[in-house]
């Protein structure tokens, strides 16, 4: 985990990262295609769909044919909830790795952020983060909770 201090509104606010395993691919495929099944046996994945594309976040153990992917990030998980009133998250951990040209994929869900960083670069981003005062913890899968079957 990372610990990292926001100063929110007068007050300072501490954040928890997880670094997740495995490793993950970032796919592209055009808009409307059909979204491959193995996709949902994962415990984390994302899809996006916008009027241009559709993107898909899995772990690299899931192969996938997309028109494009890139693969080799790893992800580093704000332990949330997060309150929708926090601001400046997303951008100080953004600044934060890009002043020392680490790119990021940033994935956002109702409770949290993921921030993917490649693998390469994961730790030169854990020294960059430790250097500007934060903590870096223990790797840690993706819990793998059943989703009920509400299609009884």
């Amino acid at each position: 985990m990372i610990i990292f201090t926001l100063a929110m509104r007068g007050q300072m606010r501490t954040l928890i990262f997880n670094v997740l395993e495995p490793s993950f691919t970032i796919h592209r495929f055009e808009r409307g295609c059909a979204i491959p099944e193995q996709v949902f046996a994962s415990p984390f994945y994302s899809i996006s769909q916008t009027e241009d594309e559709l993107s898909i976040v899995a772990p690299e153990t899931i192969q996938i044919e997309s028109g494009k992917s890139d693969c080799g990030w790893r992800a580093l998980k704000v332990v949330g909830p997060l309150d929708f009133a926090l601001t400046g998250i997303l951008a100080q951990v953004a600044t934060t790795l890009a002043l020392e040209e680490i790119s990021i994929f940033a994935i956002s869900t109702f409770d949290t952020d993921y921030f993917l960083v490649k693998g390469e670069n994961l730790e030169k981003a854990k020294k960059v983060l430790v250097t500007a005062g934060h903590t870096i913890g223990r790797l840690k899968e993706p819990s793998k909770k059943k989703v009920p079957n509400n299609n009884k």
